[in-house]
């Protein structure tokens, strides 16, 4: 059992409807010594590619791809989900729908923050049905840029994003895949995934 496994076991919370609840050191409150360990563990799952770029989606990705930024020392891209006054026209665009927040995000990448000649590691806090890993893929291809590589913290392997992503030939590494869990016994059950 990894790290990950280990903390997901004695502070997670499984909620009715398929819900992990890990706010407490993942996606509300940080645990910074868990980040610096996802950190440096996809950094060494990903050894010998090169990367010039880390990408995630906005909210909870951004703390593991500021870690991994900084492991790296490259810089780190969000894609934004909502328009502000300063939003500029000159952007990539597309869409994901929210396996959490059960809706549809536009999201969007001003253009000088990605190009062609990127090396892109697309990172973020959960999997599960593949659609915002899917989104920031498509935002890398408008800007012709190389998706490198997807790297997760906690995968719900039960639902399809990962296979899905696999069988597209993304090198896709998740610390913690969970292939069963229930809210009534709180049991998890990971796969082994060494």
């Amino acid at each position: 059992m990894n790290f990950l496994e280990e903390k997901i076991l004695s502070d997670g919370n499984i909620k009715q409807g398929n819900i992990l609840k890990i706010d407490n050191f993942l996606n509300h409150q940080i645990d910074i010594d868990i980040m610096r360990q996802i950190a440096y563990e996809l950094k060494r799952r990903f050894r010998g590619v090169e990367v010039n770029k880390i990408l995630t989606i906005e909210a909870s990705g951004i703390a593991i791809a500021t870690m991994l930024g900084h492991v790296y020392d490259v810089p780190i891209v969000f894609a934004k989900k909502s328009e502000t006054a300063n939003s500029t026209d000159n952007k990539y665009m597309s869409q994901a729908y929210s396996f959490t927040h059960k809706k549809m995000n536009n999201v969007f990448v001003s253009k000088p923050y990605l190009h062609a000649t990127d090396k892109v590691l697309i990172v973020d806090d959960f999997l599960a049905d593949g659609q915002a890993m899917h989104a920031l893929i498509d935002l890398v291809n408008q800007a012709g840029g190389e998706v490198v590589g997807i790297g997760i913290a906690v995968e719900k392997g039960q639902q399809k994003g990962g296979a899905m992503l696999r069988e597209e030939g993304y090198h896709l590494e998740s610390i913690a895949i969970i292939d069963e869990m229930n809210w009534e016994t709180q049991e998890i059950k990971f796969r082994n995934n060494g």
